[in-house]
């Protein structure tokens, strides 16, 4: 999930609300979370 906090582009687990980084665009914030959900999906596959 991503939220503006502070007039930056916080990305944030979905479940337990921790960090995963904090940018400056929002693109940049989405292609952040493209990755995670990858490597998530990359390890439930195994």
């Amino acid at each position: 999930m991503i939220k503006k906090i502070k007039g930056k582009y916080v990305v944030l687990s979905e479940t337990t609300g921790r960090r995963f980084g904090t940018y400056t665009t929002k693109k940049e914030a989405e292609k952040r979370l493209r990755q995670i959900e990858f490597f998530k999906h990359i390890k439930s596959a195994s």
